[in-house]
Formats: C-alpha cells, structure tokens, sequence
C-alpha cells in the first residue's frame, strides 16, 4: 500500500517541475508562444488543457483492453476531441470573453502532443487512478508554465498585471515582450532558469539518456537502454 502511494504521488508531482511538459519536454508550444501575452489567458489555457487531459486520460485508462490496437490513435483523436468540444461549448457560455481570446488555439487542444502522448505512454498502459494521477500533474505543469510565461510577458510588455496597472511600467512597456519575438526570448529564458535551479545538463551525446520517457519506453518493449 504504501509502495501504491508513492507511485501515485509521483505520478502526481512529476510533471510539475521534472518532466514538466512545456519547460523540460518542449511539448505544447504552439499555444504555450501564443496565447501568453497575458497571465489570464495562459491560466485558461492551462486549466482547459488540464480538463481535456484529466478526461480523456480516464476514458482512455477505462477503455485500454477494449480499443483494437489497430484503430487506438483514431480513437484517442475522437476522445480527445469530444472534451475539447464541452470546454469549448462551457467557456463560450460562462466565459465568453476568455473564450475569445484563446481563439483557434482551444480547439486545437485535440491535436496538442502533450494529451495524445499522455494517452498513449501513459494512459492506455495504466490504471485508471494513476493515469488521472499522472494528468493532474501534467496539466499543473503546464497551466503553471503558461501563467509565469503570461506573467513576465505581461508585465514587462504590458505594464499591467491580471489586470492591475503597474507604477512606471505601465506608462513604459517594453512591447517587444508582447510580440511572438518576446514570446521565444521569455521562454527561452525561462527554460535556461528552470534547468540552472535544477542543475541539468545538456547530454553529452544523442541518445535515449537525456530523455525523460526512457525508462518507460523500455519498459514498453521500446529500444531505449
């Protein structure tokens, strides 16, 4: 049991900073560059792919031993893609404003690599519990990287934050940081810090080794060593 809990809570904490999706695996950036020239927009873009994430990895967990494995990724796509329909049916009713600004970039939550590579490493191979474990926390990773993304870019480019106006920088804004150029500068920076605080280095050759994913890729009867 206890050995059970300490699974669990590491399949709940690991994307959080260790595998976390946006600043270690580089998954998801499209709407990651996108929608984050504000810190509202990248918290709404975080929790409707948390949400998407969390379903679809259940429903997928659930139904594992009965999808053909020769139709499973035309499956996940349909799965997918019918929570990517309800939160984007819920945020234009109760949220139509965040709806708008996240724009083209919600619906393409059905075909973001961080959801379908959880639903086929993970999910189709996992209990239903770990693989609602394992999106929790893939998905506060990144709802938490597209917040400080939106936070610094909004801020520095904007003058304002979540709303508020700022002294001096409001009434200066480095509009750069606003723009897509901002957008890679700020993530690229971010990404150095967060590798700085956890002492990663770069590998020193191509290969498995620098991979997150290695030890479950072998594990599926992949080809890492």
């Amino acid at each position: 049991m206890a050995e059970n809990k300490t699974n669990l809570g590491k399949e709940l904490t690991k994307g959080i900073v260790k595998e976390n999706p946006t600043l270690v695996m580089l998954l998801g950036m499209c709407p990651t560059l996108a929608v984050t020239t504000q810190a509202k927009n990248g918290i709404g873009m975080g929790l409707a792919t948390t949400f998407v994430l969390l379903g679809s990895n259940i429903v997928v967990s659930l139904l594992r031993k009965v999808i053909p494995d020769k139709v499973r990724i035309p499956a996940f796509i349909v799965i997918i893609a019918s929570f990517v329909t309800l939160i984007g049916f819920l945020l234009e009713g109760f949220l139509p404003d965040l709806y708008d600004s996240l724009g083209i970039y919600l619906t393409l939550i059905t075909v973001n690599c961080i959801i379908f590579g959880r639903a086929e490493m993970f999910a189709s191979k996992n209990g239903i519990v770990a693989s609602a474990c394992d999106a929790i926390g893939m998905g506060i990773g990144f709802t938490l990287a597209l917040f400080l993304m939106g936070s610094v870019r909004e801020i520095i480019g904007a003058g304002q934050w979540l709303g508020m106006s700022i002294p001096v920088l409001h009434s200066n804004p480095m509009l750069l940081f606003i723009m897509p150029a901002g957008g890679f500068f700020t993530l690229g920076i971010i990404i150095a810090a967060v590798n700085k605080l956890s002492n990663k280095k770069p590998p020193q050759e191509l290969g498995c080794k620098g991979c997150p994913n290695a030890e479950n890729c072998s594990k599926n009867g992949g080809d890492c060593k």
